[in-house]
């Protein structure tokens, strides 16, 4: 594993898990970074180059005078594979808010992509959807401004950064303890060095959940590009996911059939953190099965 940066209108730093072949590009969520994709990546370098880009205002990528909002992050993301990948499309690989990026980029830029997994994707909520009430709670607050800024500064005065870090990552799974030790530890030793060196994390994080729930509020829009993705696609869900309800995709699940869809039972937020192995299973299945076209193309 290596560190690497671009220069793409200011720095962006990915974690480079090695391997050959088609290349592989990891997405995090609201909040995340390439931590996120460190227990499955080495793994995954097994069938292919793999890649994990910190998304502008998230990770060790500073905003440096750019917008961490969803339209920007996927201008940067489209850039962002150009330079890793000059002559041939990428597999998108796609957490939460990632997912909804990636959909973005596959249907704008189809021939910059020849396959799409979605882990949770962000999307627009299905009809029967039940969302937790305390995230709700927090979206509400992040949307509205002026109250977002204080509501953030001063959670970030009253609790310390290993706090607030073991508090997302309690809404990210459905058992804290089946995350790895290793993991857990490395996003809160990043906790730290984001509240002593990264003074602009903050803004990114509105910035982001603002045009986030923007951009989700506009369903019939966000159902027509879901439904223009022409390349092979993975869905992949857990049952008790606080922050996407199960119900969002299995509503996906139905509008694209064609696509293959994976559900979890009793697993929460991020999949490959909480049940890395399953998550490598299913990926290595899908890369067996509807995934080997979307593979040969990418090499």
């Amino acid at each position: 594993m290596l560190t690497r940066t671009l220069d793409i209108d200011g720095p962006v730093h990915f974690m480079d898990f090695g391997g050959s072949g088609p290349t592989l590009v990891l997405v995090h969520g609201l909040g995340g970074s390439h931590h996120n994709w460190m227990h499955v990546g080495p793994k995954l370098a097994r069938h292919a180059r793999v890649v994990a880009v910190d998304l502008a205002g998230f990770g060790l990528t500073p905003l440096a005078g750019r917008s961490a909002a969803l339209p920007a992050n996927q201008v940067l993301l489209d850039r962002f594979i150009q330079k890793v990948s000059p002559s041939a499309p990428v597999i998108l690989v796609g957490n939460s808010m990632g997912g909804a990026i990636s959909v973005l980029q596959t249907a704008r830029n189809p021939g910059r992509v020849s396959g799409l997994v979605l882990v949770a994707p962000a999307q627009p909520r299905a009809e029967d959807s039940r969302m937790e009430r305390n995230v709700l709670f927090l979206f509400l607050l992040y949307s509205i401004p002026g109250v977002g800024e204080f509501f953030v500064r001063r959670r970030a005065a009253r609790m310390s950064p290993e706090e607030l870090a073991r508090e997302q990552l309690a809404l990210c799974c459905r058992d804290l303890d089946r995350f790895p030790e290793e993991l857990v530890r490395a996003h809160l030793e990043f906790a730290r060095e984001r509240h002593a060196r990264m003074p602009w994390s903050h803004e990114a994080f509105l910035q982001a959940a603002r045009s986030l729930v923007g951009l989700l509020l506009r369903k019939s829009r966000f159902r027509e590009l879901e439904r223009s993705i022409r390349v092979p696609t993975l869905l992949v869900q857990g049952s008790d996911d606080q922050m996407v309800p199960v119900a969002n995709s299995r509503e996906l699940a139905s509008v694209r059939p064609d696509w293959t869809y994976v559900e979890y039972p009793d697993v929460g937020h991020t999949p490959m953190m909480e049940r890395p192995e399953l998550f490598l299973e299913t990926m290595e299945r899908w890369f067996e099965g509807p995934g080997r076209v979307a593979l040969d193309a990418a090499t």
